[in-house]
């Protein structure tokens, strides 16, 4: 399957838009089989944010795993938004507290 996230805008910048558009969605992640890809097109968006992508790419990289492919990501926004997600997601596995 492949969400094209320009279909959500292209300004995606709220925790709250994240979250609905996530829930929007969710019934169609349900549907996925087992053995399909999940690919997130990031094409047309101009701007993301780390709290709309949190609401949104997270839940579906914890559901999807090493299934999720990320496509068209060359955008300064994307890229910047991915890393911050990536060391929020590091730094929470080094929490030993």
């Amino acid at each position: 399957m492949t969400i094209k996230l320009e279909k959500f805008g292209t300004n995606l910048i709220s925790r709250p838009t994240g979250k609905e558009a996530y829930l929007a969605f969710r019934s169609k992640l349900e549907k996925i089989p087992e053995n399909e890809e999940v690919v997130i097109d990031f094409q047309g968006v101009f701007v993301l944010t780390p709290s709309w992508a949190d609401e949104f790419i997270t839940p579906i990289q914890k559901r999807f795993k090493k299934r999720v492919r990320l496509l068209n990501t060359e955008n300064p926004s994307v890229e910047a938004t991915l890393e911050t997600l990536k060391k929020a997601k590091e730094a929470k596995g080094k929490d030993t507290d």
